[in-house]
This record gives structure tokens, C-alpha cells and sequence, in this order.
């Protein structure tokens, strides 16, 4: 047969050369160890790539916020309604003069406040004024971020500082606050320097630092708990006295500054029924009965003060997070149970939430993780078929986030309460 076909035998002795080698194919390595060596990318190689990634995505996110959503503005409109009454502080003209049966956003800071707030005016053009304010707004929540990574230990070199910049601008709470231009963002500043002083034994900085923000925004008055616990009085001093004294001075300069007391302070003391996320809002919208209500109050107010009693546990051990924990606790029950909650305050929880990076944290549990979301997450749940459902959604997931915030706080605060002096 091959001396008949010689071609043919060729073929077939070159077929089977390569059809059957003549070593074995190699096995899989049985375990990792056996595995080749890859090439690994230095760390130092992966800061740099992560930071080459991250800042241009964060500058991007910051510029759409400011040039593109807070630009366009929002029929909210809370920068003109405060540019409008200081300048009629400016004019001479009674400031608390507004009708306060329409639902348009109302100019309702004391007089304090409207002194301290008055250069806002001082710039010509109100759309201008609003621009430049709400730059202000963006660069103050970036260098509160920046002062909070210092405070947990990170470097603002870092690949960390533009992820969590970007993180926060995506939030509901900063985009509105751009876009309605408020002053939040400032305030977010005001609380991080108090707890940056608080911790770092600056008692007359921590104090003054503190009594500005009350005057914006008295919903900071429970902070005073965190230096009344550590005994420093020279704070308490301070943030009790200067609210006082600014609004002293300016009951004779701002026009009308008597109005405050007999118009605006009996409108701050109503629950509206509208846009408002805090329980009280919640129990005069669906019109629950009165009794309802109060229980439901003092169940939950007790939880915020036993969770404060029982983090004084860690003021010792942990400041750091017994700080960041007491004032998320604090400031949470206080959107909770007051008579106006707005879903953007929940910026204020930002260094509650920078616990998450720490042994210990109520962050460390569902319910803390999920009232976080509940209250930052820019999610709107509109349903085509059923609009009011996606209204009320909208409307009170916050007041649940806030529940469930104070809630995981409060057993936080009690589990470490429980765990022996040295015990994890």
C-alpha cells in the first residue's frame, strides 16, 4: 500500500505526528500557590490611576450640579425669597412683612440671623447673587468633605477625597440644596468645624462656631449637649451667648424685628401639611388622631435621649465616633420630631455616615444603612398609575430614614453601653 501510494503515507505519518504529541499537555495547578506569577500593578500605580479616573468624574459631577441643575434653578426658589427681605432690611423696610397663608417659600430667619446674613445683598444683581451664593454652597460641602477625611485619618492626596466628593454631590440632599440655593452647605461646614474644635479642645472656636449656626438655624441647639457632657463651658458660654447677643443688637437695627415675634414665631409653631417630611407633618397629613401624634412623640424623643445616654460610653474611648454619632443621633430626632422636616437636612448626617470607616459604627447594621439611603438617595418614586402613592413616597421615605436612623443609632448607643470596659 505505501510503495502503491507514497503520497498518501506521507500524509498520514504527518497527520499523526501532530495529532499525537509526544509529551503530555499540562495539568491545571491544584491550588493558588502552584499558579503563575501575575504582574501586579504597584499601589502606588493604582493611587494614581484611581486618582486619573476619579477627579476628572468628580469635577464633572460638581460642575453639573452647579452650572447645569442649580443654573436652571427650581420654582423653589429659596435664595430670592431671602435676597428680597435683605434687601428690604437694607431699605429700611419692615422685613417680616409676608403673607404667610401661600405655600411660596417664606423669609422666616430672626434677626439675628438677617443681620449676619445681610452683605448677601449688598451684590446688585439678584441673579448674580444668587450665583456666587451657590458656588459658596459647593465649595463649603467640599471643604467640609475635606475636613471630615482629615478627622477619620485619610489623605486628601488621596483617590478617597474625589470618590466621596463625587459620592455627595450625587446625593438628594446637596443637588437640592443647590438647586433651591439654601444656605445647608454652609451650615454642613459650620458642623463639621464645631466637631473638628469640639475634639480638638478649641473650646472658644467650637463655641462660636456653634452659636453662628444656631442663629442661622436653631435646629443646631441640641448640639450644646456635646459640650455640656465633656464640661466645657467656655463653649456652652459662647454658643448660648452669642445667638443672644447678635440678636440683641439686632432687635434696633433690622426694621421691623418686632414682627418676628408676633407674625413669623406663631407660623414656625404650625405643622404645614405639605412638603413636609418630620412625624408631625406626617400625622397632620393623613390626619391622624392628636393622641397618636403626642405618643408617638414621646416614644421616639425618649429613644433619642436614651441613645445620647447611652453613647456617653464612648466619649472617653472613641471621641471621634462618639461625636459623629451623638450629633447624627441628635440632629436626626430633631428633623424627626419638629414641626417642619425637609429631606435636604439630611446633609447634616454626613459625619454619622463617615463612622461607616471605623471598627465601630451604627452604620454597621441594615437599619442604619437603609435610613441613609432612605434619607440621601435622589430616588423619585412616581408611579404613571398611581400618582399619589409616588407623592406620599416621596414625601415620607424620609421620615422613615430618619426613623430608622435614630433607631440604629439609639441600639448602637445601648450595645455599646452593655459591652464591658475593654470589650469589642
Amino acid at each position: 500500500m505505501a510503495s502503491r501510494f507514497p503520497r498518501l503515507a506521507a500524509v498520514q505519518s504527518a497527520w499523526a505526528a501532530w495529532a499525537e504529541p509526544t509529551q503530555k499537555p499540562a495539568q491545571p495547578a491544584s491550588s493558588p500557590s502552584e499558579w503563575p506569577a501575575a504582574s501586579h500593578v504597584p499601589p502606588s500605580r493604582h493611587d494614581a490611576i484611581f486618582r486619573l479616573i476619579l477627579w476628572p468624574i468628580a469635577a464633572l459631577i460638581v460642575a453639573h450640579r452647579v452650572c447645569v441643575l442649580a443654573a436652571n434653578g427650581h420654582i423653589t426658589d429659596d435664595y430670592t425669597t431671602v435676597f428680597l427681605a435683605l434687601r428690604r432690611f437694607w431699605d429700611g423696610i419692615p422685613v417680616y412683612s409676608e403673607n404667610y397663608s401661600f405655600v411660596d417659600p417664606h423669609y422666616l430667619y430672626n434677626p439675628g440671623a438677617t443681620m449676619i446674613l445681610s452683605p448677601l445683598a449688598l451684590v446688585g444683581h439678584v441673579a448674580v447673587a444668587r450665583m456666587v451664593f451657590i458656588c459658596g454652597n459647593a465649595a463649603a460641602i467640599i471643604a467640609a468633605v475635606a475636613i471630615l477625611m482629615r478627622m477619620f485619618g485619610f489623605r486628601l492626596r488621596g483617590w478617597g477625597f474625589p470618590l466621596v466628593v463625587a459620592v455627595a454631590f450625587v446625593t438628594e440632599a446637596v443637588q437640592n440644596t443647590l438647586i433651591f440655593a439654601n444656605i445647608n452647605g454652609v451650615l454642613l461646614l459650620a458642623l463639621v468645624g464645631f466637631l473638628w474644635a469640639l475634639l480638638g479642645g478649641r473650646q472658644w472656636w467650637a463655641g462660636v462656631i456653634l452659636g453662628l449656626a444656631i442663629v442661622i438655624k436653631p435646629v443646631f441647639l441640641p448640639l450644646l449637649v456635646l459640650p455640656l457632657v465633656k464640661f466645657q463651658w467656655r463653649t456652652i458660654l459662647v454658643g448660648v451667648g452669642l445667638p443672644a447677643a447678635l440678636n440683641a443688637v439686632a432687635w434696633l437695627v433690622v426694621p421691623g424685628a418686632g414682627e418676628y415675634v408676633s407674625r413669623t414665631m406663631p407660623y414656625l409653631k404650625q405643622v404645614r401639611d405639605y412638603a413636609n417630611s418630620s412625624l408631625p407633618g406626617l400625622v397632620t397629613y393623613f390626619g391622624l388622631p392628636g393622641w397618636v401624634g403626642t405618643v408617638l412623640f414621646l416614644v421616639l424623643a425618649a429613644v433619642v435621649v436614651a441613645g445620647v445616654w447611652f453613647l456617653l460610653r464612648l466619649r472617653h474611648s472613641d471621641p471621634l465616633l462618639w461625636a459623629c454619632a451623638t450629633s447624627g443621633l441628635l440632629l436626626s430626632g430633631a428633623f424627626l420630631l419638629s414641626s417642619l422636616g425637609q429631606m435636604y437636612y439630611s446633609m447634616m448626617l454626613f459625619p454619622l455616615v463617615a463612622t461607616v470607616v471605623l471598627r465601630r459604627s451604627p452604620m454597621h447594621s441594615a437599619a442604619g444603612a437603609v435610613g441613609m439611603v432612605l434619607c440621601l438617595s435622589p430616588l423619585e418614586w412616581e408611579f404613571a398609575r398611581w400618582p399619589v402613592y409616588g407623592q406620599w413616597l416621596d414625601t415620607f421615605l424620609p421620615t422613615v430614614g430618619w426613623l430608622c436612623v435614630v433607631v440604629a443609632t439609639a441600639m448602637f448607643g445601648f450595645q455599646a453601653f452593655r459591652r464591658p470596659p475593654g470589650g469589642e
